[in-house]
C-alpha cells in the first residue's frame, strides 16, 4: 500500500491556516510573545498563543457562544476542518492526540468542583471528550481514538492511522493532535525549571529552555489508489514510522539518545531508506539543555558526521506539546511542496555535543523528510514523509490470544511485588498497577513484551488534582514538581517501561469507556503487520474525592482500576 497525504490543516501562533503558516515560515517570523489570553500570574514567561480569544475561535468555527467547549477542541476543529476541506473528502477514522484536553475549563470551574456543585463541564476535562467535541462539529466518524503520550501524542495518532489503513480497518484517516495552553502545564513545566524567559534557541550554546505554545495539526491519509481514482492532489506520502521508549527517566532523556535513535532507525528501516536519503530533519528541538544534547547524540549515531539539514521549528510556534507532532508534520509537508527548509530561529552559537542547525531558510528540493516528536516518559516517535510513493505491506487483521489477566486490589499482595523504596514514589493505585504488571509478566513468562499500552479514562488523577489544588491555593507560587511529573496520562505505561528497561512500543489511550477498545485496536494492527508479537495492556484509573463527588452528582463516577492483561499473536 502507498499511503498518500491529501489534506493538511494547521493552526498555531504563526497562523490560523496553512497559507498564513507558510508565509510566517518563509518570512522567519516567530509567534512567541507575551501572553494575552492565558491569564497566568507568570506574565514574565513568553508563549506561543494562537491570536484569537475563545469567543473569536467559536465565532470562526461556527460554535454558539453559550456552548461549553475546551480551547483544545476549538483549535483542533479549526485545523481539522481545513485538512478535510483540502482533501475534499469525508474520513471514516479520526485520531487526535492530546494531554491537556479540557484543563482550561477545569481551571475556570475549579471552585464549583471544590464546593461539590453539579456541573456538566467536568466531563469535558477528559482528553477523549475534547476529541469527541471536535468530531461532533466535523463529521460522523465510525472510529475515534485519543492517543495521550505527552509530546508525541499527535505523531502516534498518525502512526496508528497508517497501521489502520494498512490492515484495512480504515479507508480514510484524519490524524494529528491539538493542545491549548493552560495554567496547569505552564506551571508544571515551570516547576521543572525548563522554561526560558526569552525566545527559545534550539541547539544554541546559550539555550535556557523552551517556550510553551498551543495549536493543532492534522493530515488526511488514504490509499494512493483512492486519491488517484478521485483526482485528488497528493501532497506527499507516509513512507515510514516508528515508536520506541527511551526507558530512562520520566522527564529527562538519556545521554546517548537511545530511544530517539531507535525511533529514527525504525522509521528509516520501514521506508527502506538509508540515512543519506534524508534531506531534512524536523527535530524535536525543545531548546532545553538535556533534550538538545540527547537528540544531537541520537542524530550523530544515525547519520554519522555527514548530517542532513536539521532545524527545530519550535522557535516559531513554541512547544505545542501533544499537538507538536501533527503541527510539525504539516510544516514538513509544506516544506516539501514549496521546496524549502525552515530556519532554526535565534541560533547563533554552537557548542560541543550539539548539532549545528540551519539558521536561515534554505530553498532546495526535498524528497524525504524525517520528523521527530519525543514525549515525557521517553515516548519517542519518528515519521518519514516522502515526495515519491514507497510501498508498505498490506494485510488483513488477524486474531490474538489473551494469555493472562491480573487485577490486584489487595495491598498485602502489592507489598510482595513492589519494594518500599519504590512504593514511596507512587500513589496507591500506581503501586497496584506495577504489582499487577510484574505478576502478569512472571506468570506469562514474557518479561520483555514488544509493546506496553495503557488504557485510561482520566489518567493519573490523584497527582493531577494535587498539583491543580496546590496551584489554586498558592496562586501559582512555589509549586513542587513531583505531582506534575506523574500527572500525564502516559505516566503508567512509561513507568513500567522504565522499571523493566523496555525500549519497545509504548502508547496510552484516553477515550472514556472505549479506551481499552482503542488499545486493542492498536495491538491488533501491529500484530497483523508483524510489528509486535506480545503486548502488555494496562487498565488504570483512580478515584479522587473532589472529582468523584461532582461526577456522582451528574450520574457518573470513577472506578479504581488496576488490571493488566498479556496478549500474544495467534500464530
Amino acid at each position: 500500500m502507498r499511503i498518500a497525504i491529501t489534506g493538511i490543516g494547521v493552526v498555531s501562533a504563526i497562523g490560523l491556516n496553512c497559507t498564513e503558516t507558510l508565509q510566517a515560515l518563509l518570512d522567519e517570523r516567530s509567534g512567541i510573545a507575551a501572553m494575552r489570553f492565558l491569564g497566568s500570574v507568570h506574565t514574565e514567561l513568553p508563549v506561543g498563543e494562537v491570536a484569537l480569544s475563545d469567543a473569536e475561535l467559536k465565532a470562526r468555527c461556527g460554535i454558539a457562544q453559550e456552548e461549553p467547549m475546551p480551547r483544545t477542541s476549538l483549535l483542533g476543529l479549526l485545523a481539522a476542518r481545513e485538512a478535510m476541506t483540502m482533501a475534499g473528502r469525508e474520513c471514516d477514522t479520526f485520531l487526535s492526540g492530546t494531554t491537556v484536553g479540557g484543563m482550561d475549563l477545569t481551571e475556570q470551574h475549579w471552585q464549583d468542583y471544590e464546593q461539590g456543585l453539579a456541573t456538566e463541564n467536568i466531563r469535558l476535562h477528559e482528553a477523549g471528550e475534547s476529541t469527541k467535541a471536535i468530531a461532533k462539529h466535523l463529521s460522523p466518524f465510525s472510529f475515534i481514538a485519543t492517543p495521550s503520550t505527552a509530546c508525541s501524542s499527535a505523531l502516534n495518532a498518525i502512526v496508528l492511522g497508517a497501521n489502520m489503513l494498512r490492515t484495512g480497518q480504515a479507508r480514510a484517516v484524519l490524524a494529528g493532535g491539538a493542545e491549548s495552553l493552560s495554567r496547569f502545564h505552564l506551571n508544571g513545566f515551570n516547576t521543572l525549571m525548563i522554561l526560558d524567559h526569552q525566545p527559545c534557541r534550539p541547539f544554541d550554546a546559550t539555550r535556557a529552555g523552551l517556550n510553551l505554545g498551543e495549536g493543532a495539526g492534522y493530515l488526511v491519509m488514504e490509499p494512493e489508489e483512492d486519491a488517484v481514482a478521485r483526482g485528488a492532489k497528493i501532497l506527499g506520502y507516509v513512507s515510514g514510522y516508528a515508536n520506541t521508549c527511551d526507558a530512562y527517566h520520566q522527564t529527562a532523556s538519556s545521554e546517548n539518545g537511545e530511544g530517539a535513535f531507535l525511533a529514527m532507525q525504525g522509521a528509516l528501516r520501514m521506508a527502506g531508506l538509508r540515512p543519506a536519503d534524508i534531506g531534512y530533519v524536523n527535530a524535536h528541538g525543545t531548546a532545553t539543555p538535556n533534550n538538545d544534547l540527547s537528540e544531537s547524540a541520537a542524530l550523530r549515531r544515525l547519520f554519522g558526521e555527514t548530517l542532513p539539514a536539521i532545524s527545530s521549528t519550535k522557535a516559531f510556534t513554541g512547544h505545542t506539546t501533544s499537538a507538536s507532532g501533527g503541527l510539525e508534520a504539516v510544516i514538513c509537508v509544506l516544506a516539501m511542496n514549496k521546496g524549502f527548509i525552515p530556519a532554526n530561529l535565534h541560533w547563533s552559537q554552537g557548542a560541543e555535543g550539539l548539532i549545528q542547525p540551519v539558521p536561515h531558510t534554505l530553498h532546495l528540493s526535498l524528497r524525504h523528510i524525517l520528523c521527530n516528536s519525543f514525549g515525557f516518559g521517553g515516548n519517542e516517535s519518528s515519521l518519514v514523509i516522502s515526495a515519491d510513493p514507497i510501498e508498505l505491506s498490506e494485510v488483513k487483521k488477524t486474531a490474538m490470544n489473551e494469555r493472562i489477566c491480573v487485577q490486584i486490589e489487595d495491598d498485602t499482595t502489592v507489598a510482595t511485588l513492589v519494594s518500599s523504596a519504590e512504593a514511596r514514589r507512587m500513589t496507591p493505585q500506581m503501586r497496584r498497577i506495577v504489582a499487577a504488571a510484574r505478576q502478569a509478566m512472571q506468570e506469562s513468562g514474557i518479561t520483555q513484551p514488544d509493546a506496553i499500552i495503557c488504557a485510561t479514562q482520566w489518567g493519573c488523577m490523584l497527582q493531577s488534582m494535587r498539583f491543580l489544588q496546590d496551584m489554586m491555593d498558592s496562586n501559582e507560587q512555589q509549586l513542587k514538581p513531583t505531582p506534575f511529573i506523574q500527572s500525564t496520562h502516559n505516566t503508567i505505561a512509561s513507568f513500567i517501561a522504565i522499571l523493566t528497561g523496555n525500549h519497545g512500543y509504548n502508547a496510552t489511550y484516553s477515550q472514556g469507556k472505549d479506551s481499552k477498545a482503542c488499545a486493542l485496536m492498536d495491538i491488533e494492527t501491529q500484530m497483523s503487520l508483524g510489528q509486535i508479537r506480545s503486548a502488555l495492556v494496562l487498565e488504570f484509573d483512580e478515584q479522587v474525592e473532589v472529582w468523584d463527588q461532582v461526577l456522582q452528582l451528574i450520574g457518573d463516577r470513577t472506578e479504581n482500576i488496576a488490571r493488566v492483561t498479556v496478549y500474544t499473536k495467534n500464530e
